[in-house]
C-alpha cells in the first residue's frame, strides 16, 4: 500500500471552468501543448481553460513502448471509452470503505459535451489502459493486456 501512495497514482485534473466555454478545440484556435517531465506528463490548452497532469512512475516508459500509436483509434472511440472509464472511475472515488482510497484518490472532471481533442483523450485511455493492468483493476468492460 505504502508504495501505492509514494507512487502517486493519479493525478488527472481537467478544468473546464470559463464563462465563456467553447466546446470545440480546433487547431487554429487552441495552442495544446505536451511535456514530458521526467514521469509526468502534462497537457495543457490555454483557449479552453484545462489541464491534464499524469504522474505515475512508469507510465511515460509504457506510452512510448506498449500503447498502440497515435490515430490507432478514432477519436470517438476515445471519447466514449474515457466516459466510461471516467464515470466508473469517480464512483470509485466515492466509495473510499469498498475500493482502495489509494488507487482512487480524486475525481476526474470529464465532460463529454466538450470536446477536448485527440491528443487528450489519446493520453486519458491510454492512462486507464495502464491503470488497469498495472493494478490490476478493472473499470469496465474487456481491458486490454499489454
Amino acid at each position: 500500500m505504502k508504495k501505492c501512495i509514494s507512487i502517486l497514482i493519479v493525478l488527472l485534473i481537467i478544468v473546464a471552468c470559463s464563462t465563456t466555454l467553447q466546446n470545440i478545440a480546433s487547431a487554429n484556435t487552441a495552442s495544446t501543448s505536451s511535456k514530458k517531465i521526467s514521469d509526468t506528463v502534462r497537457i495543457a490548452n490555454d483557449s479552453l481553460e484545462y489541464e491534464v497532469i499524469i504522474i505515475d512512475n512508469g507510465f511515460s516508459t509504457w506510452l512510448a513502448s506498449r500503447a498502440y500509436p497515435r490515430n490507432y483509434y478514432s477519436l470517438q472511440y476515445l471519447e466514449n471509452k474515457n466516459y466510461l472509464y471516467v464515470t466508473e472511475w469517480n464512483n470509485r472515488v466515492l466509495q473510499p470503505q469498498r475500493y482502495n482510497p489509494n488507487l482512487y484518490e480524486m475525481s476526474i472532471n470529464y465532460r463529454p459535451d466538450i470536446h477536448y481533442g485527440y491528443e487528450v483523450n489519446y493520453l486519458i485511455y491510454n492512462y486507464m489502459i495502464y491503470f488497469q493492468n498495472t493494478y490490476k483493476q478493472k473499470l469496465w468492460g474487456n481491458v486490454p493486456s499489454r
